[in-house]
């Protein structure tokens, strides 16, 4: 009996917990106990200047056959997408940066950010967001941006579901690109930043992905045609009209979970859209 491509992506994401991260066979989750909880949740890392570790800076690095840039610096760096998290499996294990993973701290991995780094990550469906420190490599699984701590990602209320739907934001000390020195100079170091406030989390958001902004409307309603002929039909358009003149936003959803974007990426890639944006109402 042939079966849905829902339960093939799923099949698939089921081989990938089971397997990523390496050969042992003990599965990955929360503590020994089975609790979804630890006694004291910790305070957000608050973030430092800290020179670059020698360990784990690439800057050129390959992982399953497929190689890896390590970005210069993370001033700038934002991105939405797909949060895992790791566990017990790991505890105790070198990250990349040879510290010992901690499920308990507050930090992450990611694929090309230098180590160490800092990151605001906000889940975009309930708003709540913590600062962790980035010192490990992952994860190496397609359209997965970050893997975080146990701990991290308690707070974001993602263990039970295991993945969710985020932004990143890094939390840079690096001045921009075009206002680095050309020449080494010495300054007294920048203090720490004040750590923002999480907003108050609020009922669970509506999700979205954007496919396109247009000043003509025909053109919106051409890029609804593409997707109709690959089989999206829950696309709309918006019509933006805090700008002059309006734009006319593509966008399909709303998104009810990571594996249902997980296939609409496929979708959109296999039409040639390979920017989808991920927004809230």
């Amino acid at each position: 009996m042939a079966i849905s491509r829902l339960q093939q992506l799923a099949l698939v994401s089921l081989f990938f917990v089971l397997a990523s991260c390496g050969s042992s066979r003990t599965k990955d989750g929360p503590p020994r106990s089975g609790s979804a909880s630890i006694p004291e949740l910790p305070a957000d890392a608050v973030p430092r200047r800290e020179p670059k570790s020698r360990y784990g800076n690439g800057p050129v690095y390959e992982v399953f056959g497929k190689r890896y840039s390590v970005m210069e610096s993370s001033d700038g760096y934002r991105e939405r997408g797909v949060a895992s998290w790791y566990g017990k499996k790991f505890h105790g294990n070198l990250t990349s940066n040879r510290e010992p993973y901690n499920m308990y701290a507050m930090t992450a991995a990611h694929k090309t950010l230098p180590l160490p780094s800092y990151v605001r990550v906000r889940n975009l469906r309930n708003d709540k967001s913590v600062v962790v420190r980035v010192n490990d490599r992952g994860p190496f699984v397609d359209n997965r941006i970050i893997d975080l701590s146990y701990s991290a990602a308690l707070k974001l209320d993602m263990v039970g579901t295991g993945t969710s739907l985020v932004e990143v934001e890094a939390v840079s000390f690096d001045p921009p690109a075009g206002d680095r020195p050309t020449r080494r100079t010495t300054a007294a170091p920048a203090p720490a930043p004040e750590p923002a406030v999480a907003p108050e989390p609020t009922a669970d958001h509506e999700i979205y992905v954007q496919v396109g902004a247009f000043g003509a409307r025909e053109n919106a309603e051409r890029r609804i045609g593409l997707l109709r002929s690959g089989g999206i039909g829950t696309g709309f358009v918006l019509e933006d009209t805090s700008t002059n003149p309006p734009l006319y936003r593509v966008r399909i959803g709303p998104i009810r979970g990571v594996l249902q974007y997980d296939i609409l990426v496929e979708e959109l890639e296999n039409l040639g859209i390979m920017d989808p944006y991920l927004v809230t109402d």
